[in-house]
């Protein structure tokens, strides 16, 4: 029965695991990311009262 030889899928195994691992790591962070966060001021801002016209 060939489903019961380990030797071929052993192997496939232990490439597919050293692909996620070793190989694509790498590539997966060298990816930028178009949105930087920018840095905001210190001071804050002036919230005046609101002006409700229904009231």
């Amino acid at each position: 029965m060939p489903q019961l030889n380990p030797s071929p899928w052993l192997a496939i195994m232990i490439f597919a695991w050293l692909t996620f691992l070793i190989i694509l790591p790498p590539k997966v962070m060298a990816h930028l990311f178009p949105n930087e966060p920018a840095l905001q001021d210190t001071k804050k801002a002036h919230a005046g009262t609101w002006n409700w016209p229904w009231l």
